[in-house]
């Protein structure tokens, strides 16, 4: 179905905005600037109720695309300095008539300014209003709408590179081809037992196959990238364990740049989790430090050693610090045997001093990713940059042209139709009759089309746009 015929289907669930809303779109605190969005078929005749422009104009007939200055009032009465700008639909955020106010950022004014709108006859947006309204429009699709809160959240360069690449549709484009020779594929099936004189299946499985092998494999392409997708727009969960007195805080510290955890020569000074997100090289990192773990009567700091424990199991890296000036102890043979099945880098610390610890002792216990660092003379540091790299992406991390699922609702729809697919296969396998490949076709076509929205009810349309923010 093409995406224009099934927006006009969903609107026959979804109530389509034929009312005004108005929102303040910038942050509600003291800044320079601020902005109050208007929405809808009065958005100018309600603007120009409350701004006067300074020279005498009929804001009713300004042109698209175009800013005038003057006032905001409020009974004859100036509220603030504004600029106001008009932009016409269809050509707009929204696909509506839409009218901004830019006023000085003070919190009392743009409610003020937000009041007199609503006393002009528009009515309060709701959280993610105005981007379910462009996507209601059809000017964008569910994944380019979900894009825009991604990149208002964006923590990295990675996840703004991303999340600006789905907003200009890299990730529709995709799906749309797959669900076009998807539905290409069900047509010509339909056709065929419609009108077997004119339509013959000879030969039409092995195409199919070819075919359905093609699209699956594209699918689990971007569902092996899901991963790297959400490491690089979330950070990788980095929990730095040890003894204590290993030198954990330290090299916090180093990774960071500055003093943030406390260091002494005392063990167990460490009693609580500290984090804290950085990057290196572009890798963001939500890195964790522990409690030294270890045996302890101490009530307290027992109970950073059970968290110690439990970030080891919730962390997609860990940084195991060692104490090389001293030999290994129990408390090195009982952490390293919790590390078992977790991604580790061994960091042979203070390794400037006399060591009495050797790589091969690692070596040996199976553990592959070994760096001697020191957190003082800051040695080493790069080689563990490279090895994390190496580690997650391959020695790279890139900004190409490479299509990233970031987001698990499509995560879980490219899991389903590349399940319907297989199905299509084995019953080409099995030989079954051409109607029982269109079913599962037909599931695969529908789940690609959540992604997009072509498949969506009210309930998930409010869900998703519930999670922005006011104003968007």
């Amino acid at each position: 179905m093409p995406f224009a015929a099934a927006l006009f289907c969903l609107a026959e669930d979804i109530e389509m905005g034929t009312d005004t809303i108005a929102a303040i779109a910038t942050p509600l605190s003291s800044s320079g600037i601020g902005i109050i969005r208007i929405s809808g078929p009065e958005a100018i005749d309600i603007a120009s109720e409350v701004f006067r422009p300074k020279r005498e104009k009929d804001i009713k007939k300004a042109a698209t695309y175009t800013a005038h200055y003057g006032h905001a009032v409020k009974d004859g009465k100036d509220i603030d300095e504004c600029i106001l700008l008009i932009m016409k639909g269809p050509h707009s955020y929204t696909a509506e008539d839409v009218a901004e106010i830019n006023c000085h950022g003070g919190v009392v004014v743009m409610k003020k300014i937000l009041s007199c709108i609503i006393e002009a006859g528009a009515r309060p947006a709701e959280p993610g209003e105005f981007t379910k309204r462009a996507f209601l429009n059809g000017r964008i699709d569910l994944s380019r709408a979900e894009a825009v809160m991604d990149l208002i959240h964006s923590k990295n360069e990675f996840a703004m590179e991303t999340s600006l690449k789905q907003l200009k549709g890299s990730l529709s484009e995709k799906i749309r081809s797959l669900r076009k020779e998807i539905v290409h594929s069900v047509a010509f099936i339909e056709s065929a037992l419609d009108d077997p004189e004119h339509y013959s299946v000879d030969g039409f499985s092995e195409q199919l196959k070819v075919q359905v092998e093609h699209a699956r494999d594209d699918i689990q392409k971007y569902l092996d990238s899901s991963d790297n997708g959400r490491i690089l727009k979330e950070g990788i969960h980095t929990a730095i364990v040890g003894k204590p007195n290993a030198g954990k805080s330290s090299i916090l510290n180093v990774l960071l740049g500055e003093e943030r955890a406390i260091v002494t020569d005392i063990a167990g000074t460490t009693r609580d989790t500290l984090e804290e997100s950085i990057q290196i090289n572009g890798i963001p990192l939500n890195v964790i430090d522990t409690a030294g773990i270890r045996d302890t009567d101490d009530v307290v700091e027992k109970i950073g050693v059970d968290k110690a424990r439990d970030s080891v199991i919730k962390a997609d890296l860990v940084l195991y610090v060692v104490d090389t000036s001293v030999p290994l102890t129990k408390e090195d043979e009982e952490i390293m045997k919790l590390l078992n099945g977790k991604q580790v880098i061994v960091l042979l610390n203070k390794s400037d001093l006399e060591t009495k610890v050797s790589e091969s002792e690692f070596l040996d216990r199976g553990f592959q990713n070994i760096v001697p660092v020191s957190a003082k003379s800051l040695y080493g540091l790069e080689d563990l940059y490279e090895r994390i790299n190496d580690l997650f992406f391959n020695g790279r991390v890139s900004f190409n042209d490479e299509v990233y699922i970031t987001n698990m609702r499509h995560k879980k729809a490219l899991a389903n139709a590349k399940d319907s697919l297989d199905l299509v296969l084995k019953s080409i396998e099995d030989r079954m009759p051409e109607d029982f490949f269109s079913i599962d076709l037909m599931d695969a076509y529908e789940e690609l089309g959540y992604i997009i929205g072509e498949s969506v009810g009210e309930d998930l349309v409010n869900e998703i746009f519930a999670e922005f923010c006011m104003g968007k």
